[in-house]
């Protein structure tokens, strides 16, 4: 085996130079872990299992189903396979039950789950160890192991007696079957009978011997058997019965139960023994394969393969052919074992278990008697049994949590001289060597003395001897205990089996240029050729029977997993068992095995052998992952036959172990229990699942490859009487079963008061009724042996006193130590009563109380009772108390039965209400009872009935008229009202009353509702003769009589003649009433048309007076509305005709519609709400105080309210021109600041900016001139800790007086630091080593500016217009605020602005102000000329210096007019050039451009030179000034404040003459109107009001109040065209006035660009400026 090997299966055809034992060389460990020291296994850690690498359901390693299977061996058929559905799944019982009839004719099943129902795998597969148990294929099989076992004993007994078998005799040059040999012999009735009859010839052809003289083969055959058969055949004869004998001594017993302790036996592994030992089925294959001529180095093949090549190669070893002297070498020797190479899987020394190697098995005789000298394996302790026994309750469990506790295995033994070890003393006799010599048996090791033999030994032999026991057998196999394994390492062991041993055996595809798969049909085909095959031994290993208490479950428990949906399914075999119509759950301890399930790990190969469940349950086994499970059913009617042909084909395995069917170590092909008329079947499980089986079914199978399944029992109520056969069984071989059915029983009777049910009674009646009857007679038979053992008087069993040595108790209590309850001779449970003897100790059942020997008294003694206690669990009265509990409940589906018969017996027309209770009582009984179906058809037509005559009966109808409203609502929408009218009509139908009394009469039953219905019958007769009468006599009768009368029939639920025609009678005398008292009352016209539609409806005639009116009303309504309407959807709405509509409702009590009234009304409330408003602001207008007069806001949102009406209020006109001077204003203060073109909310945002930039430039108390500093490039973030001082005295730089921030460049002159971002130069732009010189430093550099900078003298003029702005603006506050600081810093610098006192030592503090005062928002022109001349003169950078700063404007580009705009739409270059309709705009833009340049000339004029201001004393006066404005004004040398004066004076009188000329024109535009008319007045004061002088001059001619009545009279005169023409004209003007006063930026002054011409130091930087205003205006 290649090294770091773990597989240990083997195949084995090595050759051997004699048949009989010999002594073995020294054994190396078997594969898996063997540990020295007991480890616990949830102490062991391995590599886990890859989940993936497994089939399992539901992945993509899940096998395909197959649709059906093409053949298997032997013929055999399949079982059924069931795909429930998810429905049926739910219940796993149910379903079993509903399966059960047919597949139960088959022993077993299997069930695909539904693709839902896929639980994962549970178990922890690093920690999950187990141990295996090895399986040699060829000796599982019955008649391969006798065949084996049988040339094991001829072998030992020729060698003992001097006569070598070297190797099998040959008969026609083949090696003869000794075994098969003497079957044949004994067919034919023995050898003298064979000698007599001639049959040598007939039974060398049954041998297969053929082309030889018959008479030399029959000679030949006859001289083998005499040679080595009859010795042995006579030897048997005589030792038998003494080896039978002895083993009834050992075991108390005749042999009736199995010798064998436990089919499993310890591995010899770290053991003496296991060094000279050797495997008996082993012996006997090597010596039949020397015998045999094969050729050398050959597999065997596939039936499909090709001969093997004979060169050499990887796979299997070969076999050598012949007989080879004992004197061979051992290295000759070959075994015949798969060659791995890999070592992809780590060893187990690798993952802390151990190497392993391989190693044969142990003799075959090394059994019971070894095994009890041996502890028992902690982790196999309970594998001697099919089943683990009820577990005791005082024990350790073996798992934390846990109460298991694995059962101890008791084997009686004879007893020995305590103080001599085993070996030491006879086996027969007990005694040492001072009784005699002993011998010593080579093959057990046991010790005889010669004289204690059968027949008796006299002389001790000379060479080896074998004792009887081995000699005859005893029968005892079973699997020695394999390795230690973790779930990886087993699946390595046993992929690395698989690949090898088919490596060689399949046949070459030339297709898939490589060997063909391995097949299910080529595994199971294999399989059963290894088993049968005597030449060829495969070893394997399979881990079966392990106890899911100590290694856990593969599914999911409550326990571990409580939240797991699977963890309480059904089908959970944790959870099965105790479903809940299983018995088990009566069970009240856990039984391993059946009620716990046991798992199992196989490999390819590995077997589990022919077997039924223990107690005959049911089993459910379920595959987690893995290879294949082929199964092999027979149903339990065929049980016995099985067994039978089990018997006929193996007898001598039966001879010693009549049990050999519980021990599962024992396979019959198909073949033969075909041949043998018992029925097989066979099914094969994959992943994911099930397969059932029934109970006594016999079943078998093996494994394809690795596999992972779980197993437990259960079982249905069907199955109790299985189950107690079962137990009967047991009993008759003496084997313990693993619970007590008597105790299951009765545990579900005395828990009937806790919820017994009827199905469960009727079971457990005849089942209890059964063990009761049983007990009794029992009792009897032990009760009349007592009696006759001797005559006394008994005080146990008969009245009276007594003197009877028998002792008698009464105890119902559980027994929890198994010796006090199982009977010591037939390990039967003595649960109702036992027999205990206490001299021995032994507890007896009743069947064997006295009779079997307990203790040295004889059986009268034993029977006496002296010295032995009889106990009773349960007295007859109380299992006849119980059992009557049971029987009354199983009983009540007849009790109901019978009170059926006898209601319907004794009543002719039975009682409703009785029908009902009896109905209610057996829908109460959980079970099938069959009058109740008819029973519940009969109760629901008299329901039925009931319920139609109770909608006649009863006189109250709300609740009847509410459910149909409901119905009506919903389904009669759909259906149609057709439909429902018409059912509605039938089922109100009079004559149903008639029927329904017929109806009854025909039932055949009794009800209140019977005659009740028949006095309603009778009061509608009445009724329609009353209302007949009521016709008759027509309106008289009055309403109130007349709905009394409606009621009366309404109260009966039936249609009638009478009551159609009275209820339209009452409708037309409620219409009547109604319509007389709604006259004088205001009605809406919908109502009016209502009410007329009703009229017609109720067949009211014409001519009525009601129905008249109320016509005349309508069509007087209908005239309003349309009046109305029009003028509401007018494009001019007439106010008074308006009131006027509104009015006429008022006062006529016209009938018009809501809306429409409600309409006209809002229109006239929005008209005089707005008109409301208007004088109310034009009242607060006049407020002295500015700051109490309207906001702004205020009035623009009172202006867009006029904007949605038709028609403007009074006032309206004034409020606008108030609004205009107000944005006049406000349009003034953007120009100041170069945004003529911006929105007017512009002007408050941008003077909150202005603001904060001017509050950090003219700080004076923080920032201080000082020395130039270095900016922190990684300056910290404020700390907010800090006190506000602390956070003043920050660095700030460049003009904005900022902190450091961004990309900075300094000064190379003033060594300044100024930020990118306010100088706009653009990363990148400059490089290191360029040398930059600020604006402050060189006048020539251009600051870029966002906005322009007003003079703070134009802002105090601005602000001192606001008390005369009509509305209060919001920009007042924030305009002080930037005057009171602007002018604040001017008082604080103007020490600096004397020329006088000015020297050079001050430079750096003004070109620090100077920085300052660039950076302020406001102009503060006399300073920063004063500043910017001194600089220059102290530090002169420009050839010339400054020029006088009269202005401060933009440095962006400008943006584009809306003329410009315009001539870009569409694509033109002049305006004249632009399309008709566009040129009207474009002259008024035009017009509109050329006056904003007039007053910006205007304005430019009127500024002169910037004197100092006058109310500063620090300014050294106007005279400095002058001097250095020179060069501007040559020519005005005697230029002072009068020039200044003049040109004020000059622009005052232009005004004037200006004003004077536009009264001229206003006159001449209005003389050629007559004003005298009210036409030309209207024209006049539609000319003059455009203007506010206009408006003055009307108000001369006609007054004050002109425009307020003006306004009215225009609305009444005024036709809708000439409004139109005014309302365009006013827009027109609005448009034209709008536009005259947005003016265009000023014009650059001359001195500026002049300087633009003068060359810049870097002149790329103004470039970049360019462009980054560009792309901030995004043009």
């Amino acid at each position: 085996m290649a090294p770091g090997m773990t597989a240990s299966a083997t195949v084995t055809t090595s050759a051997r130079s004699s048949v009989g034992p010999t002594k073995s060389k020294s054994k190396h460990k078997s594969n898996g872990y063997h540990p020295t020291t007991s480890i616990p296994l949830s102490a062991m850690a391995s590599t886990a299992l890859d989940l993936t690498s497994v089939e399992r359901r539901g992945q993509p390693t899940a096998p395909r189903e197959p649709i059906k299977k093409t053949s298997r061996p032997h013929g055999i058929s399949d079982a059924p396979t069931y795909c429930p559905t998810t429905e049926e799944w739910r219940d796993p019982l149910e379903y079993i039950k509903k399966i059960g009839p047919e597949a139960s004719q088959y022993g077993i099943c299997k069930i695909i789950p539904p693709d839902s129902w896929n639980p994962e795998f549970a178990i922890d597969t690093e920690k999950f160890h187990f141990r295996t148990r090895k399986q040699e294929l060829n000796s599982v099989e019955g008649s391969t192991r006798a065949n084996l076992t049988y040339l094991d004993g001829l072998a030992k007994f020729h060698k003992q007696q001097g006569n070598n078998l070297h190797r099998l005799p040959y008969v026609d040059k083949k090696p003869l079957d000794l075994y098969r040999l003497k079957k044949a012999v004994e067919s034919r009735g023995g050898f003298d009978k064979v000698c007599k009859l001639k049959k040598w010839a007939e039974i060398g052809r049954d041998l297969g011997y053929s082309g030889k003289i018959m008479s030399s083969l029959s000679t030949s055959l006859k001289n083998s058997y005499q040679r080595w058969l009859c010795p042995y055949e006579e030897y048997l004869r005589i030792a038998k019965p003494g080896v039978h004998q002895q083993l009834e001594q050992e075991y108390g017993g005749p042999l009736t139960p199995s010798p064998a302790q436990t089919p499993v036996k310890r591995s010899q592994a770290n053991t003496p023994s296991g060094a000279n030992a050797e495997s008996p089925a082993r012996h006997a294959s090597e010596a039949l394969q020397n015998g045999l001529k094969r050729e050398a180095d050959r597999d065997t093949p596939m039936v499909d393969a090709p001969p093997a090549p004979t060169s050499g190669g990887s796979g299997f070893t070969a076999v050598n052919s012949g007989f080879t002297s004992i004197n061979r070498a051992s290295s000759d020797r070959k075994s015949f074992t798969p060659e791995v190479t890999s070592t992809r899987n780590a060893t187990p020394d690798e993952s802390g278990l151990g190497s392993a190697a391989p190693v044969k098995r142990g003799l075959s005789t090394d059994g019971a008697s070894d095994i009890s000298k041996k502890e028992p394996d902690a982790e196999n302790e309970d594998g001697s049994n099919r089943r683990s026994k009820r577990l005791r309750k005082d024990n350790v469990p073996t798992v934390a949590g846990s109460h298991m506790t694995p059962f101890r295995p008791s084997a009686p033994r004879i007893p020995r001289e305590e103080d001599l070890a085993p070996g030491e003393a006879c086996e027969a006799c007990g005694q040492g060597e001072a009784a005699g010599p002993l011998l010593t048996c080579e093959s057990c090791d046991n010790s005889y003395h010669g004289l204690c033999l059968d027949p008796p030994l006299k002389r001790k032999p000379d060479s080896e001897w074998n004792c009887p026991r081995c000699l005859v057998g005893d029968g005892q196999f079973g699997f020695e205990e394999g390795g230690l394994y973790s779930l990886k390492q087993f699946q390595q062991k046993a992929n690395d089996f698989k690949q090898g041993y088919f490596e060689k055996k399949m046949p070459f595809d030339s297709a898939l240029k490589c060997h063909r798969p391995v097949t299910e049909e080529d595994v199971e085909n294999e399989f059963w050729r290894l088993v049968a095959d005597l030449e060829e031994t495969v070893e394997v290993e399979y881990g079966a029977d392990i106890h899911c208490t100590t290694h856990g479950s593969g599914f999911p428990t409550l326990e571990k997993n409580p939240s797991n949906p699977y963890a309480a399914d059904g089908w959970n075999l944790n959870v099965l068992p105790f479903a809940s119509e299983s018995l088990f759950r009566h069970i009240k301890s856990d039984i391993s095995g059946m009620t716990v399930p046991w798992v199992y790990v196989g490999m390819i190969f590995s077997t589990f052998c022919w077997h039924n469940e223990d107690h005959y349950a049911y089993s459910a086994n379920y595959q987690h992952f893995g290879a294949t499970k082929t199964w092999y059913g027979i149903p339990g009617d065929d049980a016995e036959k099985f067994e039978a042909a089990m018997r006929e084909a193996v007898p001598e395995l039966f001879e010693t172990q009549p049990d050999l069917l519980f021990q599962l170590v024992t396979l019959l092909t198909p073949e033969q229990l075909t041949k043998a008329g018992v029925r097989v079947y066979a099914v094969d499980q994959r992943a994911g699942q099930l397969v059932i089986t029934f109970p006594q079914a016999y079943h078998a199978g093996f494994n394809h490859g690795f596999n992972f399944n779980e197993a437990v029992n259960f079982a249905p109520p069907d199955w109790e009487s299985y189950g107690m056969a079962g137990v009967e069984r047991l009993q008759a071989f003496r084997r313990q079963p693993c619970f007590s059915h008597d105790e299951l029983l009765w545990t579900a009777a005395e828990g009937a008061s806790a919820g017994l049910t009827i199905s469960t009674a009727k079971w457990l009646g005849p089942a209890l009724e059964r063990i009761q009857k049983r007990e009794l007679a029992e009792r009897e038979l032990f009760v009349k042996n007592h009696l006759e053992s001797s005559p006394h008087k008994c005080q146990c069993f008969k009245e009276g006193d007594g003197d009877c040595p028998l002792a008698f108790k009464i105890e119902d209590v559980d027994v929890l130590d198994e010796d006090e309850q199982c009977c010591s001779y037939c390990k039967a449970f003595a649960y109702l009563s036992r027999y205990k003897c206490h001299q021995s100790g032994k507890v007896l059942c009743i069947t064997h109380a006295g009779s079997h020997p307990c203790c040295d008294e004889s059986q009268k003694n034993r029977y006496l009772g002296a010295g032995h206690t009889l106990y009773y669990r349960k007295t007859e009265e109380m299992m006849n108390d119980a059992h009557a509990k049971v029987i009354e409940k199983a009983d009540t589906p007849e009790q109901w039965e019978e009170k059926y018969e006898k209601l319907l017996d004794e009543e002719v027309t039975p009682s409703l209400k009785s029908l009902r209770g009896l109905l209610h009582e057996g829908e109460r009984i959980p079970f099938d009872l069959p009058s109740l179906p008819i029973l519940k058809e009969f109760v629901d037509r008299c329901n039925e009935w009931v319920d139609e005559a109770t909608s006649y009966i009863v006189r109250k109808q709300q609740n009847r008229r509410k459910n149909e409203r409901a119905w009506q609502t919903g389904t009669r929408r759909s259906i149609g009202n057709s439909y429902q009218d018409q059912k509605e009509r039938e089922s109100r139908n009079v004559s149903n009353i008639y029927r329904l009394l017929r109806d009854a009469e025909h039932i055949g039953f009794d009800c209140p509702e019977i005659s009740q219905l028949q006095e309603r019958a009778a009061s509608i007769k009445e009724f329609q003769a009353s209302a007949s009468r009521a016709l008759e006599n027509g309106t008289s009768l009055g309403v109130e009589a007349t709905e009394e009368l409606l009621e009366e029939g309404r109260s009966f639920n039936v249609d009638t003649p009478e009551l159609d025609q009275l209820s339209k009678m009452l409708d037309q005398m409620r219409w009547n009433e109604k319509a007389r008292t709604s006259r004088g009352l205001f009605l809406a016209l919908s109502d009016v048309q209502e009410l007329i539609e009703e009229g017609k409806r109720l067949d009211i005639p014409t001519y009525n007076d009601h129905f008249k009116f109320y016509r005349d009303q309508m069509a007087a309504g209908q005239s309003w509305e349309v009046k109305a309407r029009e003028l509401i959807h007018a494009e001019f709405v007439h106010y008074p005709q308006l009131e006027a509509l509104s009015k006429q409702v008022q006062i006529g009590a016209l009938p018009v519609s809501k809306d429409t009234l409600a309409a006209v009304d809002q229109i006239l409330h929005k008209q005089r709400e707005a008109h409301r408003q208007i004088l109310d602001i034009t009242e607060r207008c006049r407020e002295p105080d500015f700051r109490k007069r309207p906001k702004y806001n205020e009035v623009v949102d009172v202006t867009k309210k006029l904007e949605d009406l038709n028609s403007k209020p009074n006032g309206t006109l004034d409020l606008e021109n108030e609004r205009k001077r107000h944005e006049d204003w406000m349009r003034k203060g953007k120009r100041l600041f170069g945004k003529s073109n911006a929105p007017l909310h512009i002007l408050k945002s941008h003077l909150e900016y202005v603001l904060e930039r001017n509050l950090d430039c003219f700080d004076t108390e923080n920032d201080t001139p000082r020395l130039p500093a270095e900016p922190v490039s990684r300056e910290q973030s404020p700390d907010e800790t800090k006190g506000p001082e602390e956070k003043t005295h920050r660095q700030v730089f460049c003009m904005c007086r900022k902190i450091e921030a961004g990309m900075m460049i300094e000064c190379e002159l003033c060594h300044e630091w100024y930020h990118y971002k306010c100088l706009k130069i653009a990363r990148g732009k400059v490089k290191e080593d360029d040398k930059y010189t600020c604006p402050i430093c060189d006048w020539r550099m251009k600051i870029p500016r966002d906005a322009a900078r007003p003079k703070l003298e134009d802002l105090v003029a601005l602000i001192e217009e606001v008390p005369g702005l009509p509305f209060q603006p919001e920009e007042e506050e924030v305009l002080q605020h930037i005057i009171s600081n602007a002018q604040g810093f001017r008082d604080y610098i103007a020490r600096y602005c004397n020329p006088i006192v000015s020297t050079e030592a001050e430079a750096e503090t003004q070109r620090f102000y100077l920085r300052k005062l660039e950076g302020a928002e406001v102009l503060l022109a006399y300073e920063t000329n004063f500043f910017r001349q001194e600089l220059h003169k102290w530090y002169p950078v420009a050839p010339e210096a400054p020029p006088i700063l009269e202005v401060s404007l933009s440095t962006r580009k400008p943006r584009p007019t809306k003329l410009q705009k315009m001539l870009v739409e569409y694509g033109v270059d002049n305006p004249d050039d632009l399309p008709e309709h566009a040129k009207g705009k474009a002259n008024s833009l035009r017009r509109k451009a050329a006056n904003a340049e007039a007053a910006a000339a205007a304005a430019q004029a009127g500024h002169g030179g910037f004197p100092p201001p006058s109310g500063n004393a620090s300014y050294g006066g106007p005279a400095y000034y002058d001097g250095h404005d020179k060069r501007d004004h040559s020519d005005d040398e005697d230029h002072d404040d009068s020039m200044m004066d003049q040109s004020y004076d000059k622009s005052f009188s232009e005004g004037q003459e200006k004003r004077q000329s536009m009264s001229r024109s206003l006159d001449k535009a209005i003389e050629d109107i007559d004003i005298h008319t009210e036409e030309g007045k209207a024209k006049a004061l539609e000319i003059l009001g455009r203007t506010e002088d206009g408006r003055k001059e009307a108000e001369k001619i006609w007054g004050a109040d002109v425009w307020t009545k003006s306004s009215l009279r225009e609305a009444e005169v005024t036709s809708p065209k000439q409004a139109e023409e005014s309302k365009d004209q006013s827009k027109a003007e609005k448009m034209l006035t709008d536009e005259r006063d947005e003016d265009k930026k000023d014009a650059k002054p001359k001195n500026e660009k002049d300087g633009e011409d003068t060359k810049m130091t870097t002149a790329s930087l103004e470039d970049e400026r360019n462009g980054l205003d560009a792309m901030i205006d995004g043009e």
